[in-house]
């Protein structure tokens, strides 16, 4: 395949802090979140209670500011139901109404955080029982005082929806409706125009909608849930798991998935055909405004066992490949370290390498979004940006997801290349040009270089990752 990346069109624009990540409110607050797999093999309890994130860790704020500028979403389910303390420490149990309570240190940690590590603030706010009065309508006294806060400190939180989900109700009122979480969402409007003005307001943030007659008529759909905000809405936001992980067999609506089709485009086209539902409604009820996908990772309930490994990392960068081509501007992994899915190891803080491959993604990705020209194949998979702070340079990502085939491009520019490889594919030791990649012996992040290729044809192995760098390319959209 001969490519050409000086003719390659612009095709549009991402967000400088399109590649971004999660951290779960339960990680900020402590609390019940998913076990490791060995801790479910030994009980059968799916959940393990987990201290609070050392957010002061020198070691983890490395490896964040590494992967900045990014934006640090706060929330997830736990969020719809945790109590802002107005005091430190805070009250033994959360009051009646919340699960969980998050304290003035825990949040000031967070915001200190995202200042260390060039991270901008999103979130979602409590909906649960708590915050209503007797007509089960949203009260807006937790939310004023949790962005009081965080002005106070001199934070800033960049955007905000309403609640984590509200497709999957956790929180809400018995015969929440839309119109009710309309209601609720101008509350919050009105809260955010007074208190906050500079933050964005993102919605619906619902996830696993459908286009069909049946799907319209759920009482939450995000047909009924943006018939009832769109005006209101500055960022079009949705979340996507293309399947439950293990944890959840069984008892929801998701399907499973099996490491043996990781590499296959009915798993991989999950996300553009979840975007193609989203990108619609858009355009039906908000069209011309950005579109984020707030959180997503291999699959809910914490990821399958396989995330862990490399074979997940295929997953993770065409699913940035695509939505970057497709018109998304931020995508938010669920979690930079926490559980199966985390970019780094909890426990090790050693990175995973979906980390490695954010930081080449963070190294080379510019924001002009290219046309590589070459239509993708069932094996081959292309994308192309302008290359990272190179003026006229290009920057191309490659996926070969056969299994056992090379396959081969012809470049007509010296390049530098960075090809990530792991034998097996599940739990071997990722390697950047056949070197195994991990931090310094003091905890830092080491610096990736590539190996300068000469013009001609480049091998791409089987089952194998490639970045390829040409700061000499002369495109004029760079």
């Amino acid at each position: 395949m001969q490519l050409n990346p000086a003719t390659m069109p612009p095709v549009g624009t991402v967000d400088l802090r399109f590649q971004s990540y999660n951290v779960e409110m339960v990680e900020v607050t402590g609390g019940r979140f998913w076990a490791p797999y060995a801790a479910i093999a030994a009980d059968g309890e799916r959940y393990r209670e987990r201290p609070p994130t050392d957010l002061e860790d020198p070691k983890l704020r490395r490896l964040a500011a590494a992967l900045g500028p990014a934006y640090m979403r706060v929330s997830g389910t736990w969020a719809n139901s945790t109590y802002f303390c107005d005091s430190d420490p805070g009250p033994a149990a959360p009051p009646t109404g919340f699960g969980g309570v998050l304290t003035h240190q825990r949040w000031q940690s967070v915001v200190d955080f995202a200042r260390a590590v060039d991270a901008e603030i999103v979130t979602s706010v409590a909906i649960s029982a708590g915050t209503r009065d007797a007509a089960a309508r949203w009260l807006p006294d937790q939310a004023r005082r949790f962005f009081a806060f965080t002005n106070a400190i001199g934070g800033t939180i960049a955007g905000t929806e309403f609640m984590n989900e509200p497709s999957a109700r956790a929180g809400s009122p018995e015969g929440y409706d839309a119109a009710a979480f309309g209601r609720d969402f101008q509350s919050l409007r009105d809260l955010v125009a007074e208190v906050s003005p500079q933050t964005l307001l993102l919605g619906p943030g619902a996830i696993g909608d459908r286009l069909d007659a049946a799907a319209e008529a759920e009482p939450l759909s995000s047909q009924r849930l943006l018939a009832e905000t769109a005006p209101a809405v500055d960022v079009f936001s949705y979340h996507h798991y293309g399947a439950a992980s293990r944890r959840c067999a069984g008892d929801t609506w998701w399907p499973q998935t099996r490491p043996q089709d990781a590499l296959t485009e009915d798993w991989l086209g999950t996300t553009e055909r979840a975007f193609a539902v989203y990108r619609a409604l858009r355009d039906r009820f908000t069209p011309g405004k950005p579109i984020w996908l707030t959180e997503t990772a291999d699959t809910v309930c914490g990821g399958n066992p396989w995330a862990v490994t490399f074979l997940d990392s295929f997953r993770y960068l065409d699913q940035l490949g695509r939505l970057a081509k497709s018109g998304v501007q931020a995508v938010m992994h669920n979690t930079f370290a926490a559980s199966d899915y985390g970019m780094i190891d909890e426990t090790t803080l050693q990175p995973r390498p979906n980390y490695w491959c954010a930081l080449l993604w963070r190294k080379l990705m510019g924001t002009t979004v290219l046309d590589a020209g070459l239509p993708a194949t069932a094996d081959l998979h292309l994308y192309a940006h302008t290359l990272r702070d190179r003026p006229g340079g290009v920057a191309l990502l490659a996926l070969n997801t056969d299994r056992k085939a090379e396959r081969v491009l012809t470049l007509p520019l010296a390049a530098e290349r960075y090809t990530l490889s792991a034998e097996p594919l599940q739990g071997g030791p990722l390697a950047l040009n056949g070197i195994p990649l991990a931090l310094d012996a003091g905890g830092n992040v080491p610096s990736l270089t590539g190996v300068a290729t000469p013009p001609g044809a480049l091998i791409l192995p089987p089952a194998s990752i490639t970045f390829l760098a040409v700061p000499s390319a002369g495109n004029t959209a760079a």
